[in-house]
């Protein structure tokens, strides 16, 4: 799981300019849910970003989202973004 949160700051990084990220797993919140699977990941996204509060937060949300695309079709869920 470390080195999957790991990779996903890698993808952002190499995408977004951000001064921080914290990535919270917030998967065991969801057990028991119709749709919940051990194999995809609850998280919530944490960035200290100057560049995303410069732009809508709408634009940030899809940049986010296209990054983490291919993630969201396999092993992300849910995912909760802030943008500090």
């Amino acid at each position: 799981m470390e080195n999957y949160f790991k990779e996903i700051e890698k993808k952002l990084k190499k995408e977004i300019k951000f001064e921080k990220l914290k990535i919270i797993n917030n998967s065991h919140k969801h057990k028991g849910h119709q749709f919940f699977s051990e194999d995809k990941y609850h998280l919530h996204l944490k960035i200290e970003s100057v560049f995303l509060r410069s732009i809508t937060r709408l634009s940030a949300q899809k940049l986010i989202m296209n990054v983490l695309k291919d993630d969201l079709k396999q092993k992300i869920h849910a995912l909760e973004i802030s943008i500090e």
